[in-house]
């Protein structure tokens, strides 16, 4: 019995000693603020108040302080996609992991709310955009805040399609918002009023450009394209 006890009085122990070691690693981490609002204003600062222009490469914790219900902090960039959403006011911390690239903070309803910073050394030269083939399904999303997106079925940002027929989900989130797709022989949208999911067979027979867009947001910066290849 009593080795029992003193079996379970170490295991604790350990337990316990082991929650240190990962609070205590968590602890070295350096630390970042970002904040935006109340008006139109965003930052990020290292523990020193310095706006963040370069960074090494590694793992940071960082507090967003999110002061405003029409505002987002939305950083990006390699291996790192967080945000807040409009209509949080509050505090987050998130831990993040940097590695070689440029990255941006960014508010989504407003895309001129913004900037950037490099950690460690990017490479000069941008990778080639992958190329999409008709096989691949596509998801375009409207909303619910001011952003449209064109994304693969896994995530990544579509940048340039090859010719064919493809299969495209349409989110429209938003009473307020619309999808509308253009190409050289396609156009295609979906109104104001509808709100829900869709799905379009979308046939790029010609070279050019695959737009996408929020018709009454589309000044705004809720627009994008896709180069249509051989």
């Amino acid at each position: 019995m009593k080795r029992a006890v003193a079996l379970v009085v170490a295991l604790a122990a350990a337990a316990l000693l082991g929650s240190a070691d990962s609070a205590a690693v968590s602890a070295q981490n350096p630390k970042l603020f970002g904040e935006v609002g109340p008006e139109f204003e965003i930052s990020l600062r290292d523990a020193q108040g310095n706006r963040v222009t370069k960074l090494d490469p590694g793992t940071y914790d960082i507090e967003v302080e999110d002061k405003s219900d029409f505002h987002t902090f939305h950083l990006e960039g390699p291996g790192v996609d967080e945000r807040t959403e409009v209509a949080f006011v509050g505090k987050v911390t998130w831990t993040v992991t940097f590695r070689d690239g440029n990255y941006v903070y960014h508010c989504d309803p407003h895309p001129s709310l913004r900037g950037t910073f490099v950690a460690g050394n990017p490479s000069t030269t941008p990778p080639a955009a992958a190329v999409i083939t008709a096989k691949t399904r596509l998801v375009v999303t409207a909303g619910p805040a001011q952003v449209i997106t064109l994304k693969t079925a896994a995530g990544k940002a579509v940048k340039r399609l090859k010719k064919g027929t493809y299969t495209v989900t349409v989110r429209d989130r938003s009473r307020l918002h619309n999808v509308h797709l253009v190409a050289p022989g396609y156009n295609r949208m979906t109104t104001l009023p509808f709100l829900g999911k869709q799905t379009w067979k979308v046939k790029l027979t010609k070279l050019g450009t695959l737009r996408y867009r929020c018709d009454p947001h589309a000044v705004n910066g809720m627009r994008g394209s896709a180069k249509i290849v051989a």
